[in-house]
């Protein structure tokens, strides 16, 4: 994530404190101030609708109830995004390459909100694992509190797009169980 410094045309947006999380707003012509808070000089970029100072962001690191549960439901090896919308739990496998997150329509995983961005971000899944690209997004892309522009993605990471917590799942072949069979059934 691109850091500005006060007195730097930095354009429109929110950025907050590299220090203290002191959030402050820009318009187009407007130079970075000096913290109004601490006094720090280091700003990043930062979501409008995000509340929480960077200090907040760590505390809330732990992980939903929920994530377990779909977890433990996952029979097949591979590599998963997990997050919850209006109390409905949603898995989606990622195959191999490419995948969209974002508002647009041609996004893989679309969320119609306006905390984010059209295209968001990308997802790439190879042999080397899995990578999360910021893809030009107006909030930024958080990796464990964390923004980042890109990043290796490891089991049980969260990823903040907009408002939504994203948890990635990473299932090798100890991890993956069989499909429970049904017991009577003809044989």
């Amino acid at each position: 994530m691109e850091a500005f410094n006060a007195g730097t045309l930095a354009g429109t947006g929110s950025f907050h404190c590299a220090e203290c999380g002191f959030a402050v707003t820009l318009h187009e012509r407007d130079e970075m101030p000096a913290c109004p808070e601490c006094g720090s000089k280091s700003f990043r970029r930062a979501s409008l609708f995000d509340h929480n100072t960077i200090e907040q962001r760590h505390v809330d690191s732990e992980q939903p109830l929920w994530l377990a549960d779909a977890r433990g439901a996952l029979v097949a090896e591979g590599d998963y995004l997990a997050y919850e919308d209006e109390n409905r739990v949603n898995v989606s496998p990622l195959q191999d390459g490419w995948t969209r997150i974002g508002r647009s329509m041609s996004a893989h995983l679309r969320f119609d909100d306006p905390t984010v961005s059209r295209r968001h971000a990308l997802v790439y899944r190879g042999e080397g694992g899995a990578r999360i690209l910021d893809d030009r997004s107006l909030n930024g892309v958080f990796k464990n509190g964390e923004a980042v522009e890109i990043a290796e993605l490891e089991d049980g990471d969260e990823l903040a797009i907009g408002r939504y917590k994203i948890y990635f799942i990473s299932l090798t072949g100890r991890d993956a169980r069989a499909p429970e069979r049904v017991s009577g059934a003809a044989g």
